[in-house]
């Protein structure tokens, strides 16, 4: 039987935690079939171990897609899972995330069921460590601290997120031509899920449950394989800024920007000149360059229409 839904699943060296991940899935109850696809990517642990435990004690749930040498670039990962899942909705997963709400899939999918002009749907989540100790994080707090509809317009403002990836259940959009999806892992090699929620934007509303459906596990420690922990040893804010900027070509080539857009455009400016001051340095100039060439030379004096 075709699935209603796949899961998206990523897994690097998760060996802590997948089968938290992994439990989390399996106690879903749901009326409708699904599958899990899960992308493992040639971990140096055991994780790989545990999901052949996992597929022989529950066959024919699993799709167990084991790279034959790391990607080097776990967006392209995520690209090429989700290319393969059949389902009509995708629901993503993180191997050291999980899930605590074992309606969360039932609701989100008879959401979208019901709603054919919503993309896809998020929901609250808490943040936990390492250890699964509560986490106080007041940036992330204020980042996701919203709910109900969320549109492109509310995206191009970019004053709060949509959702975070253990929380998105959306339409399998990936087959259906619209758009060039493989930006995914050409845009950067760790940030995805900005890139996700784009995707669906550009197609349709979200909408947020203000319900508490999913851990999302912050780790932060020097040597981290996490995107949070790599933070600690790569200028983010140069390589963000850089996503921003190459997403926000992307969006204009494919539906065109809006007065916020422009207006984010400026920001990314003034963000790439603080950047080259405060860090002179090979990147951060051509950071500079590249933000000066879009926002002065492109968008305004090029007399780029707005939508």
């Amino acid at each position: 039987m075709k699935p209603k839904l796949s899961v998206v699943l990523i897994a690097y060296n998760h060996e802590p935690f997948i089968r938290k991940a992994l439990d989390g899935i399996l106690m879903q109850k749901v009326d409708f079939p699904y599958e899990i696809v899960v992308g493992e990517d040639c971990s140096t642990d055991h994780t790989r171990d545990i999901l052949r435990e996992y597929a022989e004690k529950f066959p024919g749930r699993f799709r167990l897609l084991f790279r034959e040498k790391n990607l080097g670039r776990p967006t392209l990962n995520v690209y090429l899972t989700s290319m393969e899942c059949r389902g009509k909705y995708l629901a993503y997963l993180e191997g050291d995330d999980y899930w605590t709400d074992e309606n969360k899939l039932q609701k989100q999918v008879d959401f979208l069921d019901a709603h054919p002009e919503y993309m896809g749907t998020t929901h609250s989540f808490r943040l936990i460590g390492e250890h699964d100790e509560p986490v106080e994080d007041a940036d992330k707090t204020r980042l996701y601290n919203w709910s109900g509809d969320y549109s492109f317009a509310d995206w191009q403002k970019a004053g709060a997120w949509p959702g975070q990836t253990a929380s998105n259940v959306c339409r399998n959009f990936y087959k259906n031509g619209k758009l060039d999806y493989s930006i995914l892992y050409r845009a950067h090699d760790f940030i995805d899920d900005g890139v996700i929620f784009t995707f669906m934007l550009l197609q349709g509303k979200i909408y947020r449950f203000d319900e508490v459906m999913a851990a999302h596990r912050v780790i932060k420690k020097s040597g981290g394989g996490s995107w949070t922990s790599l933070k600690m040893r790569r200028n983010y804010l140069i390589e963000e800024c850089e996503l921003k900027l190459t997403m926000m070509q992307w969006v204009e080539e494919n539906a065109g920007l809006t007065a916020d857009a422009f207006r984010r455009a400026k920001g990314e400016l003034k963000t790439a000149v603080s950047c080259y001051l405060k860090h002179p340095s090979a990147k951060s100039w051509r950071l500079f360059k590249r933000a000066v060439g879009y926002y002065v030379f492109h968008l305004r004096l090029g007399k780029v229409r707005r939508r």
